[in-house]
């Protein structure tokens, strides 16, 4: 009677290696699933798509980028606050046109969008005339 009986110590010793198989079995299916994900054809496309769609997005904006940096070093170095600067070239001049705040006056500048000339000059042509100089007979 001390004896104990087959089928209890056979589900007592197998109940172990059942739950090692099992995970091992789950961490093998994760992988064989996660390797069916990495080589369908449909996320080699998307990314694919999603990288060319930033490096247009990067290209569009340039010209931006380069003249948002030249603006900043400008204003910072003449005392102004900056503004904001158009988003493209639109006369083709290497320029892009922006503005800032100095002395509560906005002041129109074109700022090159150009990697190797960064900075801003101030754009006369468009400034609105002082009233004061101006002399009525």
């Amino acid at each position: 009677m001390s004896e104990i009986p087959a089928e209890q110590t056979q589900t007592n010793l197998t109940t172990p290696e059942t739950t090692t198989e099992s995970s091992i079995s789950g961490v093998e299916n994760v992988k064989n699933s996660l390797g069916n994900v990495l080589n369908s054809w449909k996320l080699k496309v998307g990314l694919a798509v999603a990288v060319l769609l930033a490096v247009s997005l990067f290209a569009f904006y340039w010209q931006h980028i380069i003249a948002v940096v030249g603006m900043k070093s400008w204003s910072a170095r003449s005392g102004a606050q900056p503004i904001e600067c158009m988003v493209r070239d639109t006369n083709n001049d290497q320029y892009v046109s922006c503005s800032a705040l100095l002395d509560q006056q906005i002041v129109p500048l074109e700022c090159s969008s150009s990697l190797f000339n960064i900075g801003c000059r101030v754009n006369y042509g468009t400034a609105a005339a002082n009233p004061r100089q101006m002399n009525p007979r």
